[in-house]
């Protein structure tokens, strides 16, 4: 186990691989929140994707595109299930095959396919301009759909003359019990949590749903002290509309985005040299003298308040703007005394007679 994200909470808005990316963020130290934003509801016996498998085998299509791992996955099963799953992949042997990630690519492979192109960006854009180039009139082209319709790619592949087969192989529904996501919303606009991570676009929305009347306080919040990181740019989107800078690795893959916060997040640490001692903040954690010192919610927005101004006495009344709504000064008393309880260490938050307390740094 690594300690790179020590001190650090993570929200984990995936439904499926949400164990696996939890793992891999505890080995690394990270404290992780479960919220479920979506479930994946497979279609393997809905009449909509038996209808779009018979229209690809009555009209073989001249391409496909396969957006998601699981999605090609699941159709193919489905279709085994009907007696078609080798007709099936006879008729997409022959197509050329667009796979939109890496995880659609290895999908494909994984079925004995070729990928015939891959976009760089992962975008819709990209793969409806590759398509236009390769010439696409009167073209049969068959789309897995990723839990809902697409109807601008759909709109823009048949602008250019294709016949689109859309292919609906699961669909997104909410969580069975919504209750950690709407404790995930808590925990953003309280700032307890110091990122969220993404893997489908519609899980953003799903959390801004969630938030109800207090979605623009979500925003605020990843928009300045909550880290935002996706999977990939098509489920960064969605973030980006709303003005949320989003941090997302160079390849679509729940690894790669648990080492985009290992890079990310520790740069967010504050440094201070206070009375002989090197004191850190690290999400819900400080670190003295390289010693981490998990502290309660209260005591840390206490330390975040006088780190922000080291050295400048912050009297009660400011420290209790800090705190939640209700509390008083003795409050602030309170969390001074945890506060020092928790560091441990004498002399780090310094008492001025008749003023507030400060960092005393050196």
């Amino acid at each position: 186990m690594s300690d790179e994200l020590a001190g650090f909470t993570v929200g984990v808005t995936a439904h499926r691989r949400r164990d696996d990316l939890a793992t891999m963020l505890e080995r690394h130290g990270a404290r992780v929140v479960l919220a479920p934003a979506l479930r994946i509801v497979p279609l393997a016996d809905d009449t909509e994707l038996r209808a779009a498998t018979r229209a690809c085998l009555d009209s073989p299509p001249d391409i496909v595109i396969v957006n998601t791992g699981i999605g090609m996955r699941g159709w193919l099963e489905a279709a085994d299930g009907w007696g078609l799953g080798e007709p099936l992949r006879a008729v997409l042997g022959s197509a050329h095959v667009v796979t939109r990630d890496p995880q659609a690519g290895r999908a494909v492979r994984a079925a004995g396919l070729r990928v015939g192109w891959s976009p760089g960006s992962e975008g819709h854009d990209e793969i409806v301009e590759h398509l236009r180039g390769r010439g696409i009139a009167g073209r049969v082209v068959a789309m897995q759909l990723h839990g809902e319709r697409q109807p601008d790619q759909t709109t823009a592949l048949e602008a250019a003359g294709a016949v689109v087969i859309e292919v609906p192989v699961y669909r997104w529904a909410p969580p069975i019990d919504p209750a950690p996501l709407h404790r995930l919303v808590d925990l953003v606009t309280g700032r307890l949590v110091n990122a969220v991570t993404f893997t489908s676009a519609p899980a953003v929305d799903a959390l801004l749903r969630a938030a109800g009347a207090n979605g623009d306080a979500v925003l605020d919040a990843l928009r300045s002290d909550v880290l935002a990181s996706c999977v990939g740019a098509v489920t960064a989107a969605p973030l980006r509309q709303h003005g949320v800078p989003v941090v997302t690795p160079s390849r679509a893959h729940p690894a790669a985005l648990v080492h985009a916060l290992v890079d990310e997040l520790p740069q967010r640490a504050i440094s201070l040299k206070v009375g002989g001692h090197t004191l850190v903040l690290r999400g819900h954690a400080a670190v003295i003298d390289g010693e981490l010192r998990p502290l309660a919610p209260a005591p840390m927005a206490v330390l975040r308040a006088l780190a922000a101004t080291p050295g400048r006495v912050l009297s009660r009344s400011a420290l209790l703007r800090t705190l939640p709504r209700g509390a008083d000064e003795h409050a602030v008393e309170m969390a001074v005394a945890r506060l020092r309880a928790g560091l441990g260490t004498p002399g780090v938050v310094q008492t001025v007679v008749k003023r507030g307390y400060r960092l005393p740094v050196d």
